[in-house]
């Protein structure tokens, strides 16, 4: 059977989603390295990969008659962008997807850390239930309401996490690098300079791509402008904040935590400084596997919207929907 569909994610995640592929498509489930996906990719129409995984090789896509390759999700960091764009094979994500989920992940571990649960925790286990109670009481421990939440990006998704902070009852400022018009928000949120917001958050919610302008965004001196005690959520992508000048915030005490979901190379290598963090430095610091975006119902919204491009482009012969390049 010739494959009209080459697949590299397994068909179990579609099935445990309920999520079911057209029947007329004929679909090749493989690993990226599987001897025979350079070859199955040649004569495919489309490729559908998830967008979390290791860089795909320029060389799978410079022989090939692919009319489409669909993210099942909304990065694009897998695919090398010139040569898809040289060789004019359309490239579309699924926006909006993981929106509600992120935005349940940044409120719910801005709160946990703002007040100490993970410390919380430990104490009781260790036997000092009524130490560890006195102590967040006499150090005044806060929630979220009344709190500045600082969003970097105020794309569609930075726009659900400040509605779900705003929600919580903080207030909400943000920096986006294009510019975004407050009006059009449709909520109150202040626009501020990068440097003032990170210098004015309590919560500093990071929502940007991986780019050459993003890269390193948030380093020592960043970290340090921040106010103390405030709380990080990482849940963008991986090396937007050096991770060793995040571990010595945290070892200092600078910052009160820090909820870590993207790292610089994942799965998160044995010697990444955050790991090392020991004592109450390690309590400030909730590690999660790049999931923040991920439940069962965003990943069913997902898997269909991704599904019924392909089927648009392949069966249908056309454009497809959300195209990024």
């Amino acid at each position: 059977m010739t494959h009209q569909v080459v697949c590299l994610r397994p068909e179990a995640d579609f099935t445990r989603a309920g999520v079911k592929p057209p029947p007329s498509l004929a679909i090749a489930y493989r690993a990226p390295n599987d001897a025979d996906v350079a070859s199955l990719i040649g004569k495919a129409r489309a490729l559908v990969i998830p967008a979390v995984g290791p860089a795909l090789a320029p060389e799978l896509f410079r022989e090939t008659s692919l009319a489409l390759v669909q993210v099942t999700g909304a990065g694009l960091d897998r695919l090398h962008e010139p040569t898809l764009k040289s060789r004019g094979i359309p490239v579309a994500n699924v926006p909006g997807g993981s929106n509600a989920a992120l935005a349940e992940y940044a409120v719910s571990t801005a709160s946990f850390l703002l007040r100490r649960f993970g410390w919380a925790d430990a104490q009781v286990r260790a036997g000092r239930y009524a130490e560890g109670r006195a102590k967040l009481i006499a150090d005044n421990v806060g929630g979220i309401e009344g709190l500045l939440a600082g969003i970097v990006g105020m794309g569609t998704i930075g726009r659900a996490v400040a509605r779900a902070f705003a929600n919580a009852g903080a207030r909400i400022a943000y920096y986006d690098p294009a510019g975004v018009d407050a009006a059009s928000l449709g909520f109150d949120a202040q626009p501020m300079a990068l440097d003032a917001l990170i210098a004015a958050a309590d919560v500093l919610s990071l929502h940007v791509p991986l780019m050459n302008e993003t890269r390193g965004l948030i380093g020592a001196r960043e970290l340090a402008s921040m106010k103390p005690g405030a709380v990080l959520v990482q849940a963008a992508r991986g090396g937007i904040v050096d991770e060793r000048a995040l571990a010595e915030s945290l070892r200092s005490g600078h910052l009160a935590g820090a909820a870590v979901d993207v790292y610089s190379s994942e799965p998160i290598a044995a010697d990444n400084p955050l790991l090392a963090l020991e004592g109450e430095a390690a309590s400030r610091v909730l590690f999660t596997p790049h999931i923040a975006g991920v439940t069962r119902q965003s990943a069913a919204f997902l898997f269909k919207r991704a599904w019924e491009n392909v089927e648009r482009v392949v069966l249908r012969g056309e454009p497809p929907l959300h195209r990024v390049y």
